[in-house]
């Protein structure tokens, strides 16, 4: 299950990899709060390390009233042979079950079977071997199912070191069909682009660590949304930018490099440290702060994933660093640049370009705010989120060189065990480095997740609620301001069929597409299909 800090498929992978807990949680922040809806713990884990304890004693979840605990009192403390967790229980608050008493048993035994093979027979009394043999009688199934357990599972470690595909390296991937159709938005389109259409996206990655607490990912991609899908071009209009699926991706049915990223850990492992130069986007540093930031299990839309200003500038490489501040407060800093390698621009003189900060607070254990600060710059004035109208994401298609300043919110609140609820909201400001002219934009959403409505592992439902970019002032600009305003009701039921199968039947709805009243409504219907490896 998720923690309140971070989650996401390829950090599911990675977590494979001996990192520390305390790394672990801060290294996979970029997809970090996509599961928030799935489990928020009570306690931080950031920080957390495994230790032994020096009396059974500390095990406050055993009833120190049982025989069999005092035996094992005097044993522990007089040969030092169990380990336990650092709040002195094992598991949580609940009871020390059978199991988990004969394997503090079973410590014990070999502890002091090391004692006798070593001669050291003065440390081991006639009366402690006695009572040994009583505990091993009251515990003897248990003890006989813990050595099949080990066997077991020893036998298991020889076969996957056997066919193992790396000993540093793990190797995964995602596969996601979906199947979607459209009706209405009639203009802007011509109705011609709502046939229900089959698509597919295929993710293959690898995850590295060499010293532990560094990782080297390496991803492919490879989809077919051809035409980009339900939304269209400008030589054959669709539905727009509102109609992009949060999974759609368009290869032309061939495998490309899709990111390649390097993190590793500094200052007392305070800090993490990203460095990206293909697949770059703010939200690989700048935690998104969304519980549906996640193509395959998420929201169906791309509006839906998240804060569109994450998204801002297309860019295609960059850096970042990621500082543990306190367990309360992380500082996120990312910069990204498009076309980075080219040596005529470099990451410095790019024509898009974008340096975004995020506080990102921890005010309690269930809620989860960020506050979020980008600058950027456009070129060619627009800022690409590929979520809002046209005029929007164009700036009024004004084609001047402009800095953008844009601030934003998140906020997650766990209500109950299983509920969450979710808001973000954006204002841009752009001004044009050439004329006096200005686009301002808008967004924001609010949803509602709640995980396991039936009882079923893993299940959510969602409901998603929010106004896509809307440019809302202006000046000097060749398509002026959005007139009216959309609103985006999505909605979606995230069947798990099993750890690895995912079945997500949704429906969203835009009003007054490309915020124009004129415009019919679109209802976009899908069914997703996402299988892990």
């Amino acid at each position: 299950m998720s923690k309140l800090w971070g989650y996401s498929f390829w950090s599911k992978v990675a977590m494979i990899l001996p990192l520390t807990s305390a790394i672990a949680s801060i290294i996979h922040t970029n997809t970090a709060i996509a599961q928030l809806s799935e489990d928020i713990i009570s306690t931080d884990d950031l920080v957390e390390v495994q230790g032994q304890v020096t009396s059974v004693s500390q095990l406050s979840d055993v009833q120190p009233t049982d025989w069999a605990f005092q035996a094992l009192q005097s044993l522990v403390e007089r040969y030092g042979c169990i380990a336990g967790y650092p709040d002195g229980t094992y598991r949580g608050n609940r009871a020390m079950t059978r199991y988990e008493f004969a394997a503090g048993l079973n410590a014990c035994l070999e502890r002091i079977n090391e004692l006798i093979a070593a001669s050291v027979v003065d440390r081991v009394t006639r009366e402690d071997l006695a009572v040994l043999q009583r505990l091993q009688e009251e515990f003897a199934a248990e003890l006989a199912t813990l050595g099949g357990r080990i066997f077991a599972l020893e036998a298991r470690t020889a076969e996957l070191e056997a066919n193992q595909f790396s000993t540093t390296t793990i190797f995964g991937g995602e596969a996601i069909f979906g199947f979607a159709g459209a009706v209405g938005g009639d203009p802007p389109g011509t109705g011609d682009n709502h046939q229900a259409t089959l698509h597919y996206l295929l993710r293959l990655g690898t995850v590295s660590s060499f010293s532990g607490l560094d990782r080297l990912r390496i991803g492919f991609v490879s989809g077919n949304f051809e035409n980009r899908g339900l939304a269209g071009t400008v030589e054959d209009p669709g539905l727009g930018d509102i109609a992009l699926l949060s999974y759609q991706t368009d290869s032309n049915n061939q495998l490309f490099l899709d990111y390649l990223e390097y993190r590793f850990p500094a200052f007392n492992n305070r800090v993490v440290f990203t460095v990206r130069p293909v697949g770059f986007s703010l939200s690989n540093v700048l935690t998104a702060n969304s519980p549906f930031f996640d193509s395959g299990r998420g929201a169906i839309s791309r509006f839906g994933e998240g804060s569109p200003l994450f998204k801002m500038g297309a860019l295609d490489g960059g850096a970042g660093f990621d500082w543990l501040v306190s367990d309360k407060v992380r500082l996120q800093v990312a910069y990204g640049a498009r076309s980075s390698s080219d040596a005529t621009l470099g990451i410095s003189h790019s024509d898009h370009s974008a340096l975004g900060v995020q506080l990102l607070l921890k005010p309690s254990a269930n809620t989860l705010a960020g506050l979020t600060y980008i600058n950027a710059y456009s070129a060619n004035g627009r800022l690409d989120t590929l979520t809002g109208s046209l005029s929007a994401d164009t700036s009024g298609l004004l084609n001047e060189p402009m800095n953008f300043n844009a601030v934003g919110g998140s906020f997650q609140w766990r209500i109950k065990s299983n509920i969450t609820l979710a808001a973000f909201g954006g204002v841009t400001f752009g001004e044009s480095t050439t004329s006096n002219a200005y686009a301002n934009t808008t967004t924001y959403s609010l949803s509602l997740g709640w995980s396991e409505p039936f009882g079923r592992n893993g299940d959510l439902f969602a409901f998603i609620f929010g106004q896509p970019p809307k440019l809302v002032a202006g000046r000097n600009l060749p398509l002026g301001e959005d007139r009216d305003t959309s609103l985006h009701f999505e909605t979606f039921y995230r069947f798990r069929v099993s750890d690895y199968i995912w079945v997500t039947p949704g429906v969203f709805m835009v009003t007054n597409p490309e915020h124009n009243a004129n415009n019919d409504t679109v209802v976009i219907g899908v069914l997703r299909t996402t299988f892990l490896f």
